[in-house]
């Protein structure tokens, strides 16, 4: 059973797979090979294996040089940033339209808090009788 790997990164010669699909440095697909086959090409060229997708049969390495591993490294580092949060928190407000004004102005200090805080506010308004 390979091990799943936690980042992306440098994998170097720690392949678990013995059949890999290979890309090369420019994209364009070398095939299904060994992974000796693949050490060799990585050795003879100075560059890496770096694995892709594991979820596939055969599972999908590239070789890169070390500065296309640091630009892929900090695309998904952006990608992360750009993704919303898991732990974001939603705070939802109702009340009705016929609502006095001095509750009206206790809700919006209390919705200009929620938003200082970065919680995402949804507001509901009902029509009153």
């Amino acid at each position: 059973q390979p091990k799943s790997k936690a980042a992306f990164g440098s994998v170097g010669r720690r392949i678990p797979y013995r059949i890999l699909h290979v890309i090369n440095q420019d994209g364009e697909s070398l095939g299904n090979m060994h992974r000796a086959e693949a050490l060799r090409l990585m050795d003879q060229h100075g560059l890496k294996l770096v694995l892709l997708r594991e979820n596939v049969e055969p599972p999908v390495y590239r070789l890169m040089t070390g500065q296309q591993i640091h630009e892929e490294q900090l695309k998904r580092a952006e990608k992360k940033k750009a993704s919303p949060k898991q732990g974001m928190c939603t705070k939802e407000l109702s009340f009705s339209s016929a609502i006095a004004k001095n509750d009206l102005e206790t809700k919006t200090k209390q919705i200009a808090q929620w938003i200082e805080k970065r919680h995402h506010v949804k507001v509901t308004i009902r029509q009153a009788k």
